[in-house]
């Protein structure tokens, strides 16, 4: 069997790959940008197909020969208009299954969308999800999997959750949070996906674990994490309101938290029978045990993929050459090795915050989110390792070379565009650490925004490189005469799977 796994460096495609290849299963991931699935695990046990959803005809050729596909696409970040962007990347995906050198072979495609409320109007973002589902049902074999919030380490849904909870002692809530809602564990969603492989295309299947309202969601994890909080619903707040209020206390932006929840205000709960019959095997664990196993892998480290990975499908841009840009170079020895310098700025952001002068970086980030930016608060999936494409803070991971270079690429509102490079390159025993701040102006307020904030951009910059240079020296001294090593976990027994047999274990 032969599957093409679409959105593959999304939170839920990028899990599933380890999974299918766990099963033996042969695996072709789609991307825009083959740099994405650089460093990941399963990087040289996939085929690559390098196409963009809307392009129907390199999408055929992405699909020769493939047995079962999975779509798991969407585009929410793309904007006000994503319903029309889900609808026309679900029609090209079908004219191209629909080719008959496609069609011959593609006997299953697995569509992961949402619950639908029992209401006359439903959201625009579970309306798109039902839209998409309705496409590919209607032109071919397809089994459309719809589950409710999806609970795992650095999924969007728990980490709303999570920093609510955490953040706010006392919370005044629309009164929606009373409806029934029924969230699933990603174990359970990776578990359904990859058992789906092996059946006939079934229609919908509605999927999901307890049944409860989001207030009790939060008081479950504030029971879990042994906190106290107080919650008051009021009827007044709408959803609206209340996504702008969740895309300032939690690192979900407004564009993925006002969706979210404009779906909960009507009960979204599962007609489970078809699951039961189709997968029985798959026993959903409940919503405690869901937390508790994320909150486990958090601690740990050992989140595998996160909500902020996902990139829109708006144009990107990288860095090909420095002509023409302004360049900020600057450059000291350290007394460590190559290893221990990139771990050092390897590891800048999130919790461990910047090194030097943290309070100009909240100010920062809290200036962007206020402009629509994505701020500080994305932080970033794990506390050293880096792949391209994540997020850190309000950079994206352009290029990573581990021991010697990290490119990061802004994405906070800026006049131009811009790029934060550090490089350590062997010399007289010890490091050459350079570090370069390249800046695109766009137009005339661009350059008046660099070369305006040059003095002060001159004074953290500085302060950074030294403190790098400090930091991994420090490393460098406590070991010494010894490498820490800490074991890692293998296999699928934290979060992310159970009920599929796997060898070895």
């Amino acid at each position: 069997m032969l599957a093409l796994v679409t959105g593959a460096t999304g939170y839920i495609g990028g899990r599933l790959v380890e999974e299918l290849l766990a099963q033996g299963i042969a695996v072709r991931v789609l991307v825009r940008d083959p740099r994405r699935i650089a460093g990941r695990t399963w990087a040289r046990a996939v085929q690559v197909a390098v196409a963009d959803m809307a392009d129907a005809p390199r999408l055929r050729q992405a699909l020769s020969g493939v047995d079962v596909a999975y779509y798991l696409v969407h585009s929410m970040y793309d904007g006000a208009h994503y319903a029309e962007r889900d609808r026309q990347l679900a029609t090209s995906f079908v004219t191209a299954a629909s080719a008959p050198e496609v069609a011959g072979r593609l006997r299953h495609v697995i569509y992961l969308g949402g619950l639908q409320p029992c209401a006359r109007r439903v959201s625009t973002h579970l309306g798109s999800r039902a839209e998409v589902g309705q496409i590919l049902r209607l032109h071919l074999p397809c089994t459309e999997l719809r589950a409710g919030p999806i609970i795992g380490s650095g999924s969007a849904s728990f980490e709303m959750v999570r920093y609510l909870t955490e953040r706010l002692p006392v919370m005044i809530a629309p009164r929606w949070i009373l409806n029934e809602i029924q969230p699933i564990a990603v174990r359970d969603i990776l578990s359904y996906l990859v058992l789906a492989a092996a059946r006939q295309p079934s229609g919908v299947v509605e999927v999901g674990g307890d049944r409860l309202t989001f207030r009790r969601m939060i008081e479950v994890f504030a029971d879990v994490r042994g906190l106290k909080r107080l919650i008051y619903p009021v009827p007044i707040l709408s959803p609206r309101l209340a996504g702008h209020w969740v895309g300032l206390v939690t690192p979900v932006p407004n564009a993925v938290a006002v969706p979210l929840l404009e779906g909960i205000i009507h009960p979204v709960v599962a007609n489970t029978h078809a699951a039961r019959t189709l997968f029985p095997e798959v026993e959903p664990i409940s919503y405690r045990r869901a937390v508790e196993l994320a909150l486990g892998r958090i601690e740990r480290g050992d989140v595998r993929t996160r909500w902020s990975g996902a990139l829109s499908g708006a144009p990107t841009y990288h860095l090909s050459d420095w002509e023409g840009l302004n360049a900020e170079v600057r450059s000291l020895h350290v007394g460590a090795a190559p290893e221990q310098v990139s771990r050092t700025f390897s590891g800048l952001g999130g919790e461990r915050g910047w090194l030097v002068f943290n309070w100009v970086w909240q100010l920062r980030g809290l200036i962007d989110r206020f402009v629509g930016g994505p701020g500080l608060r994305r932080g970033r999936r794990h506390p050293q390792e880096l792949l391209p494409g994540e997020s850190v803070d309000f950079w994206r991971v352009e290029t990573v070379e581990p021991g010697h270079l990290l490119r990061l690429r802004a994405e906070m509102l800026l006049p131009g565009r811009a790029w934060l490079q550090w490089e350590a390159v062997p010399e007289d025993g010890g490091t050459r650490l350079v570090q370069t701040a390249l800046f695109a102006p766009t137009g005339f307020w661009g350059s008046v925004y660099w070369y305006g904030l040059y003095p002060i951009h001159g004074f953290i910059f500085s302060g950074l490189v030294r403190a790098i240079a400090r930091a991994a020296e420090k490393t460098a001294t406590a070991h010494k005469d010894s490498l820490s090593i800490s074991p890692g976990t293998t296999g699928l027994d934290a979060d992310e799977h159970q009920h599929v047999e796997v060898k070895g274990e």
